[in-house]
């Protein structure tokens, strides 16, 4: 036996490892891709975010590991068409049999979870889309590495680089649909810092109405309300909080957000009732939210 015969033995285990993670959240990123364009009027605004979320990861895996599938599988290739090891050849058909049983359960999986989606209300298109999808990805690497175990790719090594600049070449595509379908960095982050504010002014609100169930009076500032502790401040370039008594029970508090409120992207989503103290929709620049308190809130 080679010396190397492990060591290239680790490459072909590699490969597969990488092509599972591949194909597992490349249907994840596709699915997520599905369910954005195509809205259901039945989605929330929790199920656009788990979308957008699906496709984040699946853009950051296959980003990852497409790309060191490739690499591996053509250096195992490559080492198999120079390779005389039996030893290494044997070990190497029985990962790619293992490669198809896995392949088979995964494509059965996949199929039971959409059909899944599909009794608990998701709409037709999407079910057959999802469901195409899963056939032709797993298909697609069935069939390879059903070729591969007889020996096809061995003998058309350029047609084998070809397969690989194709499947390759879809990757990016549909990872640079899903890039077009998510906020970019600097987008993310101002969203998640106006995310922050609301919290801040959320605490205000809440101690206020204590404040108010205590004193039967509202405060005359914000730092009134925390006492010995500090009132909380906006983030670094961000003006500052304000509060502002407009009557007996009523009161406003500001802020000033970079962002519309992301409440989803097609206003066919349904969207939760709030009442009106409860409601924290803005839209970016200088923002108010007008605040009564409640008498319900008082006993």
């Amino acid at each position: 036996m080679e010396n190397n015969t492990a060591k290239h033995f680790v490459l072909q285990l590699g490969s597969l490892a990488s092509l599972y993670l591949s194909l597992s959240f490349f249907i994840v990123l596709v699915f997520g891709l599905i369910n954005m364009a195509m809205p259901d009027a039945a989605d929330n605004v929790w199920d656009i975010s788990r979308a957008e979320e699906g496709i984040k990861i699946g853009i950051a895996m296959v980003v990852v590991f497409f790309p060191t599938y490739l690499w591996l599988t053509r250096t195992v290739n490559n080492n198999r068409r120079k390779s005389s090891d039996h030893a290494y050849l044997g070990l190497t058909k029985w990962l790619i049999y293992l490669s198809l049983l896995v392949g088979g359960a995964v494509l059965l999986g996949d199929l039971v979870a959409v059909i899944m989606f599909f009794l608990e209300g998701d709409i037709t298109t999407r079910f057959i889309l999802k469901a195409l999808s899963v056939l032709v990805i797993i298909g697609a690497a069935f069939q390879y590495y059903l070729m591969d175990v007889r020996g096809h790719w061995m003998q058309n090594e350029k047609k084998s680089v070809l397969f690989g600049y194709i499947a390759g070449a879809i990757a990016l595509v549909v990872v640079g649909l899903g890039v077009m379908q998510i906020q970019s960095p600097s987008d993310a982050r101002e969203i998640k810092i106006d995310n922050q504010m609301i919290g801040d002014l959320q605490d205000m609100q809440w101690r206020i109405e204590d404040y108010y169930r205590t004193n039967n009076s509202l405060p005359e500032s914000i730092n009134e309300i925390y006492g010995q502790f500090t009132a909380p401040t906006a983030p670094e370039g961000r003006e500052a909080y304000t509060f502002e008594v407009t009557g007996e029970k009523t009161y406003k508090i500001c802020a000033t957000f970079a962002k519309d409120v992301d409440l989803g992207r097609n206003n066919s989503y349904a969207y939760p009732v709030f009442e009106k103290n409860n409601n924290w929709d803005y839209k970016a620049g200088h923002w108010c939210f007008e605040r009564e308190i409640n008498d319900k809130y008082l006993q």
